[in-house]
């Protein structure tokens, strides 16, 4: 069996199309979670499910969990009669078809919209040699309301991408204290004297399933502390090491960090060291069976 991806299916239904109703269309109202499949099941499924069901919670969006697994089940039924490896497996999550404005529905029904596409191998150009990063000037908003979730709102990561074109792989954000948050569509990790460190995100940016799999799991079983911080831009240029993360590329080692912006003097920090990143990246690959 061959199949073409994109595919889509909303409620349960392939190919079918999203109202314009809808309030995730309208107002973002809704949340996503993007995911590595590989080999037949989404290896850090608990983590996404459990972050989707907090996030729901969050904005009052009843999530039925039993419908998204019949949707999602049928869904990667085509991945493994298909013999497809890998893909990277997108579900949104939205309050549904509501009227103008913002009050809430009366009755809320949700929307499931479950997306599955291409998926470039573990072992890029980018996790093997490391990647250059930039400092953006674009500066997150404070939200303590939203800090954490996937929401469906992305124009501030969407405008930060847009300060680059592909001279980096990634962008670095601040929020308007100037403290490190994340970047554009990851989260960071310090290394220093053999403990890692990774910026509060209780204010702003997205507490990654990534990141939670390196605090939990892989960390822990090498011995190596993990800490919450507030964290200094200076802090970050002074470390051993840095690495970026995310579910769907894995482990990235952080070779530069560029400082570009218009309202400082350009600078460029180099990072040589990345042995323990690379061993966090052996350990990944494992969990992934990549």
């Amino acid at each position: 069996m061959s199949i073409n991806l994109p595919l889509i299916s909303v409620n349960g239904i392939l190919d079918s199309a999203i109202s314009p109703l809808d309030r995730g269309f309208s107002y973002g109202d809704g949340v996503f979670e993007t995911c590595r499949y590989s080999r037949g099941t989404i290896p850090l499924w608990n983590y996404h499910r459990e972050r989707l069901s907090r996030s729901a919670e969050r904005l009052k969006i009843p999530l039925n969990e039993s419908l998204l697994a019949q949707y999602l089940d049928a869904m990667l039924a085509y991945l493994r009669n298909a013999n497809i490896a890998h893909s990277v497996v997108k579900i949104i999550l939205t309050r549904g078809v509501g009227g103008r404005g913002y009050r809430l529905p009366d009755q809320i029904v949700p929307t499931y919209c479950i997306g599955i596409f291409p998926c470039t191998p573990l072992q890029t150009e980018q996790y093997r040699n490391g990647v250059a990063v930039r400092i953006c000037d674009l500066r997150l908003s404070q939200a303590p309301a939203l800090a954490g979730m996937k929401h469906l709102n992305r124009l501030e990561y969407i405008l930060a991408r847009a300060e680059w074109q592909d001279e980096f792989a990634e962008g670095l954000l601040l929020d308007a204290q100037g403290r490190v948050v994340e970047a554009t569509v990851s989260n960071l990790f310090v290394v220093k004297n053999n403990q890692l460190y990774t910026p509060d995100l209780s204010a702003a940016g997205v507490a990654g399933v990534m990141r939670r799999n390196i605090t939990e799991e892989l960390a822990p079983a090498l011995g190596l502390a993990c800490q919450i911080v507030n964290m200094e831009l200076d802090f970050v240029r002074g470390a051993d090491e840095i690495f970026l993360c995310n579910s769907v590329y894995g482990i990235w080692p952080v070779n530069m960090l560029v400082d570009d912006r218009q309202s400082v003097t350009a600078t460029h920090t180099s990072y040589s060291s990345h042995q323990i990143t690379r061993t966090l990246q052996q350990q990944l690959a494992h969990l992934l069976g990549e």
